[in-house]
């Protein structure tokens, strides 16, 4: 694993065999060449090399893959796959960008950026928090959410409000 500064910008690098729960709270630019299983929670760019192997969920925001992923992504701004991409899981990202020769097998849900309503897990990373912080506020009625079903879903807007008067008090 490398780490180096250009500019204001950090990048890591991974180059070896990785396991667990990568999470960035602030912007990095990370590269994965190597082998990651588990769960990356990322801010900045993340860019799964074309020799590497993701089996992982995955939430960030500008992601690129040209390697193998085996899980479901959550891109908050982009999805670029690049070939020789293989990717197998669902997505959710507002744009995608399918270069030829890459394969994606797997469901794909795009919303607009501004979507109204978005599930826990993208409030979660919408907010930045884990998945259990958000429920934690959801069962003691500190955040706006309604119930579909077994399913919460959060109003954007609502949550936006929300956040803006938190901020002042």
């Amino acid at each position: 694993m490398a780490i180096k500064k250009k500019g204001d910008d950090k990048v890591l690098e991974v180059n070896a065999t990785m396991q667990g729960e990568l999470t960035f709270k602030d912007s990095v630019n990370l590269t994965i060449n190597g082998n990651f299983q588990g769960k990356l929670d990322t801010k900045g760019t993340l860019i799964v090399g074309k020799d590497a192997y993701v089996g992982a969920e995955i939430i960030g925001e500008d992601i690129t893959i040209a390697g193998k992923v085996e899980g479901n992504i959550i891109a908050l701004k982009r999805l670029t796959l690049i070939s020789p991409a293989n990717v197998k899981g669902e997505i959710k990202t507002p744009v995608l960008v399918v270069e030829e020769g890459a394969i994606l097998n797997g469901e794909c849900i795009m919303r607009s950026e501004k979507a109204k309503f978005l599930t826990l897990e993208e409030m979660a990373a919408y907010l930045k928090v884990d998945r259990e912080t958000l429920l934690n506020w959801v069962e003691d009625n500190k955040i706006p959410v309604m119930r579909e079903g077994s399913k919460y879903l959060f109003d954007r807007k609502e949550v936006e409000n929300w956040l803006s008067k938190e901020k002042v008090s």
